[in-house]
């Protein structure tokens, strides 16, 4: 017998003096509920309750049993009430994992709107540019910079950014500059480590698609190290726009490969299940969807 269906027909009996009564209350009949409590009775080897043809009393074990019963319904209650508001109004911690230059450019400027809007949040922010378990490692959210069209994964999309080629002028300058994407295979290039084609470059221009291997000098599994490369003259990188526009409007980087564009990447909010979904992470969802509809970096 479950011992919380034990404990609610002791205690709806208790309170309401009557077996039937009780059984009206939960909705089973009063056979049910005598059987549960004498159950409860030979399990605990103590007996609860005095029952005469015209009433019904507590032995003093019964008293004493009713009053710790009492509290655990009232602490069950009590957590019902903390899910059930936690479903309409967004409270709680909110674990979040987000890509590393992402996070720091784009996403830790929005963290106070968001705690002032939704006072009953916190927020647990790791910025790590590793694809992390969403469920095994406890998050109730993450950003993924990625092609995700045919994934299963629950996402909500952001916004898009496109992969720009491109080196510092005194690279270009010493080196030369690439017309077409074969000639990457004659230059040094740094390349992202978690990059999903790895050192296989990918590109359509105007006599279609066009894959290169690239000769990589560095492989760096931070964007921010890639570019800084760059900007020393290291080699020739790939990076989302959304990183790097700002060196290509100063020119302290060369956009190279214009009439040859990279694949395109959706920015996403992925979450383990759209079933029961906790109101902080749909407030979350609803505020970045915001922030993000009007940003594109699309070179």
């Amino acid at each position: 017998m479950n011992k919380l269906r034990e404990i609610e027909c002791f205690v709806a009996v208790a309170d309401l003096g009557s077996f039937v009564k009780a059984a009206d209350a939960l909705g089973i009949s009063k056979a049910a509920v005598s059987r549960t409590v004498l159950e409860l009775e030979a399990r605990l080897g103590s007996r609860l309750m005095q029952r005469t043809t015209r009433r019904l009393s507590l032995t003093e074990a019964g008293t004493l049993y009713l009053e710790r019963c009492k509290q655990i319904v009232a602490a069950l209650e009590e957590a019902d009430d903390l899910l059930t508001a936690g479903a309409s109004n967004p409270a709680g911690l909110l674990r979040i994992n987000a890509p590393q230059t992402f996070g720091v450019l784009h996403l830790a400027p929005l963290w106070p709107m968001f705690l002032e809007r939704h006072p009953g949040v916190a927020l647990d922010i790791t910025l790590s540019d590793r694809i992390v378990d969403i469920i095994d490692e406890g998050f109730d959210m993450a950003i993924r910079i990625a092609r995700l069209s045919d994934s299963t994964l629950v996402h909500r999309k952001l916004t898009t950014t496109n992969l720009q080629v491109c080196a510092s002028p005194a690279y270009l300058e010493q080196h030369g500059t690439p017309l077409h994407p074969h000639e990457l295979a004659q230059h040094q290039a740094i390349s992202y480590s978690y990059n999903a084609s790895k050192d296989d470059w990918q590109f359509t221009g105007p006599e279609g698609p066009v894959t290169v291997k690239v000769n990589s000098r560095m492989h760096v599994n931070n964007g921010d190290s890639c570019v800084a490369a760059a900007l020393g003259g290291v080699g020739i990188t790939r990076q989302p726009t959304f990183m790097i526009d700002q060196h290509l409007r100063s020119g302290q980087l060369v956009p190279i490969l214009t009439d040859y564009s990279s694949p395109e990447l959706g920015i996403y909010a992925v979450y383990p299940s759209r079933t029961h979904l906790p109101a902080k992470v749909r407030a979350m969802l609803d505020f970045l969807s915001e922030a993000f509809r009007q940003v594109h970096w699309n070179g």
